[in-house]
């Protein structure tokens, strides 16, 4: 059924820019003639939609782990890795074989962890045909390391990309940030998780092991020959994967397992939830633990979010299954994500404390600043307060040590985020509604739905100064200039 946009406008300020309500309409879409062109970019000219690879048979493929990253050498104080940016054909549809982009040949990318204060350094060589710039989300790095959109790797250099971790235990990823190409990069496969853990996390009693599981959600639209195909457009995109398998299943044992869950995607939001209607319990947001456990039914992730979930199978008899659904999309074939099966008993002393971690005192804030976000209905152009990107101009300057509040106010009727480098942030409300307790905690990316303001406090007390970047990691927004500068100086 079509929509017009007087309709849509209608709905979304009925449900005051909802994140179900936006699913709805995205699952009912517009019809050619009223889709806002400030919710597109210009298509690449060598891709036409004519039509695309039917949806695979669900829960017909194992959900793999992708592989944890081995260093090449060690030190006192040092893991050495090496990682190149290849191209690599996998198997996504049964029988055929798909081009991606890939950090060290795996789809998605092998998953490196770290620990707080030790310090990482990634070799890489860039075997593509176009340069790249690998960006560590969440990461506490100097701006020489941050792998900014115009800090590019060339064809066939090599660079060592060199993380302290000075940071709380907490789930990241890393995924490339060449400018104007970052999304078709990103969507092509060039992501992959960063998992840091400090002393605290260790001492807590949570699942470890290979029952603490990163899960990578995404999704691509691929043609009959089982090529990917890529535009700006959110309905070409049907097909969800979870680490690289179209909606896989998942064997396993009836007792707690730790879920690291993280919104791949370039456009799509989730909201995750058991086909049970069974409660799990979030432990983590996007930069590090909650103070304390939240027991909720519901997950919802926009973008380059990440939560951390608890989930006891030990409920369920074994031979049950449960399905990871996205409630947002009722009607839609991207409803199911993937199929837990439990299929054993398992001993299990793993539990989830009353208290998790010793978040930082609020700050009294200084400065209150103002962004606004959105797109030119006749260019495609993305914009922060009025503004495309532009690497030469310094669009905000903040002193180290300051604590601001900053209002992030989305124009348009189309969904947006912001992501913010080096630092992390609290939610103070979003249209003056304070957050639930899953985003009451550490934060580096926040959903900015349409008529929203949502306020964040941010400290820029990091180890850090120099330029970082603030932009829509609704990766798109951002590959259309939905971007700025962000210029942090002592004294």
């Amino acid at each position: 059924m079509a929509s017009t946009r007087r309709e849509v406008l209608a709905l979304m300020a009925a449900a005051g820019g909802s994140l179900a309500v936006t699913g709805a309409l995205y699952a009912r879409g517009l019809d050619a003639g009223e889709r806002p062109a400030r919710a597109l970019a210009p298509e690449p000219a060598a891709e036409t939609v004519t039509q695309l690879a039917p949806i695979a048979q669900a829960f017909a493929t194992a959900m793999p782990i992708p592989p944890v990253l081995r260093p090449t050498s060690t030190t006192s104080t040092t893991d050495y890795y090496t990682l190149p940016v290849v191209p690599k054909s996998v198997e996504i549809l049964p029988g055929l074989l798909t081009d991606v982009l890939t950090y060290g040949g795996s789809f998605p990318g092998p998953t490196i962890k770290a620990r707080s204060g030790r310090r990482t350094v990634v070799k890489q060589t860039n075997r593509l045909d176009a340069s790249t710039s690998m960006h560590l989300h969440g990461a506490v790095v100097d701006p020489a390391n941050d792998g900014g959109p115009m800090d590019l790797v060339l064809t066939g250099a090599t660079r060592n990309y060199t993380y302290l971790n000075p940071q709380v235990a907490s789930t990241l990823w890393y995924h490339d940030h060449a400018h104007h190409v970052e999304a078709e990069n990103v969507y092509r496969g060039m992501s992959g998780m960063y998992l840091i853990t400090d002393d605290n996390e260790a001492a807590l009693p949570l699942p470890k092991g290979q029952y603490d599981v990163p899960i990578m959600v995404r999704d691509i639209g691929l043609n009959p020959d089982g090529s990917l195909f890529f535009d700006h457009q959110f309905d070409t995109r049907p097909q969800i994967l979870v680490n690289g398998k179209p909606q896989p299943y998942f064997q396993v044992a009836a007792r707690k397992y730790r879920l690291r869950v993280l919104n791949g995607s370039n456009l799509r939001p989730f909201e995750f939830r058991l086909s049970t209607g069974d409660e799990f319990t979030q432990i983590a947001s996007d930069r590090g633990l909650l103070a304390e456990p939240y027991a909720t039914t519901s997950l919802p992730l926009s973008p380059g979010e990440r939560g951390d979930i608890v989930v006891d199978f030990s409920r369920y008899p074994v031979g049950t299954s449960v399905v990871l659904q996205n409630s947002l999309f009722p009607q839609d074939s991207t409803k199911e994500i993937m199929r837990f099966d439990v299929v054993r008993t398992a001993y299990d002393t793993s539990s989830v404390p009353a208290r998790l971690a010793t978040l930082p005192a609020p700050l009294t804030p200084t400065v209150t600043r103002r962004f606004e976000l959105d797109m030119d209905e006749a260019t495609g152009a993305g914009h922060i307060n009025g503004k495309s990107y532009d690497e030469k101009r310094a669009d905000t300057t903040v002193r180290w040590g300051d604590t601001e509040v900053w209002e992030i106010k989305n124009l348009d009727f189309i969904p947006h985020n912001f992501h913010i480098h080096l630092v992390d942030f609290r939610v103070l409300d979003t249209n003056g509604v304070p957050p639930k307790p899953g985003e009451a905690g550490l934060k580096d990316t926040v959903r900015v739905m349409p008529n929203e303001t949502v306020r964040i406090t941010v400290t820029f007390n990091f180890p850090y100064s120099g330029r970082y970047f603030y932009h829509c990691h609704l990766i798109d927004h951002s590959s259309m200039g939905m971007m700025a500068n962000l210029d942090i100086v002592r004294g």
